[in-house]
């Protein structure tokens, strides 16, 4: 768990996210979330997502990421024609937040004023596929957590399976 995360760890969450939303079948349009548009205050919140942008390209040159931004102009695209230059068109798929604090108020107000059914947290990076949920989640929320894990155990297989059929001279 990060509760304020570097440039590099941000970086890393937002390719690992990535990842997540192509497992689903989803082209992540990756929005990196903060207080400003692109630097309109200069802060060093804004510059170590900036930075965090920055190491996200090198690694990954496909990735769709942009920032940093305001919530309204990584979902809104009539904010979004206040900025022709971003990397991308139509609401962001995948919003990284820049801190712990941010992340669980977001979340929290998606579900209780947002109405919406929260999945997650996502667990990515573990050696084995484990997925947490908590004692006061219901059925619903277990079963896509269940699912989630499925997957990531058939995928893991899938990779093993592979592996071991390679010979050793490759």
């Amino acid at each position: 768990m990060n509760v304020y995360p570097d440039s590099p760890t941000l970086a890393e969450i937002a390719i690992q996210t990535a990842k997540i939303a192509r497992r689903f079948g989803v082209n992540p349009k990756v929005a990196m979330l903060s207080f400003s548009n692109y630097g309109s205050t200069r802060a060093q919140r804004s510059t170590r997502i900036e930075e965090a942008i920055e190491i996200a390209r090198e690694i990954d040159p496909t990735l769709v990421i942009d920032g940093p931004m305001q919530a309204d102009t990584a979902l809104n695209p009539n904010v979004q024609a206040d900025y022709p230059f971003m990397s991308f068109q139509g609401p962001a798929n995948v919003l990284v937040l820049p801190n712990l604090a941010a992340a669980n108020i977001a979340y929290k107000l998606l579900e209780e004023l947002g109405g919406a059914e929260m999945t997650g947290p996502i667990l990515e990076g573990m050696d084995k596929p484990v997925q947490l949920v908590a004692r006061s989640d219901g059925v619903r929320h277990i079963v896509n957590m269940a699912t989630i894990c499925a997957a990531d155990a058939i995928r893991q297989d899938s990779y093993w399976e592979t592996l071991a059929a390679k010979p050793d001279d490759e």
